[in-house]
């Protein structure tokens, strides 16, 4: 791992970072001015940079709001930490406002200052994973099997100029598909046009896309080359096809069947070289049945078809597409690139966008607007997605004493409710050695799965298993009850809150209340090492 690197003219505060990172195994490097800092980041592409810096507010040679400013132009990623005296509070807003990670009021607490460096280390790091993954496949859609049957079909039917059917939701990105059809295609060096045809009015939409001679209305002043001719040797995109017109779906089956087409109030043909890509939120088979749609002409256009998956059928592509598009809002804005945790991640997850990928883009540039911090956790999502949150996350292997699940979900805002028969987040499970539950999260009669509780029906289901346990010690005739009910308690506490925080115990003190030594004395007496 890269070194954290310390800013700060005062020699013991650089000394007690330094040796309170070593027992964290955390390897640094001390500066004592600005000037210092941009020189080691100026030795060379070689050079190793840090992994968080942390600067002090107020030195001799430079502002630490100055070095800020210059270390994020080479490195916007790099999370910065500034330290700062309570005066210096308002000074520590302007830091956010340049992209600091988060201030360290001084004096400060040595637990506090490590954890949060530990916090700074691991954004860090997955963000550099995040950005090697963007940048390995800069032209990919996402990464689900779902997807990835798209990509197979865009690249067999490159070198192809057959016409193309592509289906799915509104926000699911079917212009995007079409437009590389289009880029690996043989006619990518030949024009793009997209139009919509549910956008324009029908008294237009037939001028739109054929054109119209000189007269041939009432304000046709001049000659107008339509769609179909712009897209000469190229593609034209059909949007919401399903919306067409019933008699312009005469006059475009036309130009399918024989490459040729009449302006508006034109006496002579104009021959069309053109590839069509046509696509629709509508089921074409029901729009045909009930008499909305020409079946000879879906039949035409259905030569090769591509269903583009909606955003809930591809949830793993969350946090790739959420990244990305705070990357680009921030570009658009104009401001620094905003982080989210995993907390905020994992909710928009489980979060069904009926809006599909143009909703997350949305939100994400809500979120780069209205979050106010640079990390955006769950208090800052926004209402639609707090109060929408309706199926669990992707399931995961039933948790143990020996491996607790993730507690992350369950100390966000909404909670995930597992429906009758579906599958249990991981985060929304808890263990109990003392065996099954008497019935499932809903109050239904059938059994959960052994040693797994839903939250949802936790207080009740803690209370009854409780009791039938110390029920069962004490007819047992034992007299260690309280002993053996609170070490089991305890046991798994402390497994869990480590779990959580990956090993660390001070932070995971932290997290549970309690003091550094309660929790290293605890782990000794349960024999946890």
């Amino acid at each position: 791992m890269k070194p954290i690197w310390i800013v700060d003219d005062d020699q013991s505060i650089r000394f007690v970072l330094e040796k309170a990172l070593l027992r964290e195994n955390l390897p640094t490097r001390s500066f004592t001015n600005p000037q210092e800092v941009l020189s080691a980041l100026g030795e060379g592409p070689d050079s190793e940079g840090p992994q968080v810096l942390v600067s002090d507010i107020r030195m001799p040679g430079g502002s630490g709001l100055e070095l800020l400013e210059k270390v994020k132009e080479r490195l916007p990623g790099l999370p910065v930490i500034i330290m700062t005296a309570f005066s210096d509070l308002d000074s520590a807003v302007s830091a956010f406002q340049g992209g600091a990670f988060e201030y360290l009021p001084k004096p400060f607490d040595l637990t506090k200052a490590v954890e949060l460096i530990h916090r700074a280390v691991d954004e860090s790091q997955r963000e550099e994973v995040a950005q090697e993954a963007m940048a390995a496949a800069p032209e990919m859609l996402g990464q689900a099997p779902a997807m990835q049957d798209v990509f197979r079909a865009i690249g067999r039917l490159s070198q192809s100029n057959v016409t193309v059917l592509i289906t799915g939701e509104s926000g699911s990105g079917k212009e995007l598909v079409a437009r590389a059809l289009h880029k690996h295609s043989p006619r990518s060096g030949g024009p793009f046009v997209a139009i919509n045809t549910a956008a324009i009015p029908k008294d237009l939409l037939e001028s739109e896309l054929f054109g119209h001679e000189r007269g041939a209305f009432t304000g046709a002043q001049t000659m107008r080359r339509g769609r179909f001719e712009q897209a000469e040797g190229g593609t034209l995109f059909l949007d919401e096809i399903g919306d067409m017109p019933f008699d312009l779906q005469t006059r475009l089956l036309r130009v399918l069947s024989d490459g040729h087409f009449y302006r508006v109030g034109g006496h002579s043909s104009v021959k069309a070289n053109v590839r069509v890509i046509a696509a629709t939120h509508q089921n074409l088979e029901q729009r045909v049945r009930e008499g909305g749609f020409r079946e000879d002409l879906f039949h035409r256009l259905n030569v090769i078809r591509l269903r583009l998956p909606a955003l809930r059928e591809r949830r793993e592509d969350v946090p790739m597409l959420t990244r990305y598009f705070l990357q680009q809002s921030a570009r658009q804005l104009g401001v620094e690139p905003k982080r989210i945790s995993d907390a905020a991640l994992q909710l928009l997850c489980r979060f069904d966008f009926p809006g599909n990928v143009r909703q997350l883009e949305n939100v994400c540039h809500w979120l780069t607007v209205m979050a106010p911090a640079q990390v955006i956790d769950v208090k800052d999502l926004p209402p639609e997605v707090l109060g929408g949150v309706g199926v669990p996350a992707p399931p995961v292997a039933p948790a143990t004493a020996a491996s607790a699940p993730s507690v992350e979900a369950a100390m966000a805002s909404v909670p995930p409710v597992a429906a009758q028969g579906s599958p249990v987040d991981a985060a929304a499970q808890v263990t109990w050695a003392g065996g099954e539950p008497g019935g499932s999260a809903n109050g239904s009669s059938e059994s959960a799965p052994a040693g797994v509780w839903p939250l949802s029906g936790l207080p009740a289901a803690w209370d009854a298993g409780l009791q039938a346990e110390a029920r069962s010690l004490l007819e047992s005739g034992r007299t260690d009850v309280w002993d053996t009910l609170t070490q089991r308690f305890e046991t798994t506490l402390i497994q869990t809150a480590l779990a959580y925080t990956r090993g660390r115990r001070i932070e995971a003190a932290q997290k549970l209340g309690i003091g550094r030594n309660t929790i290293t004395r605890k782990i000794q007496e349960l024999h946890l090492e």
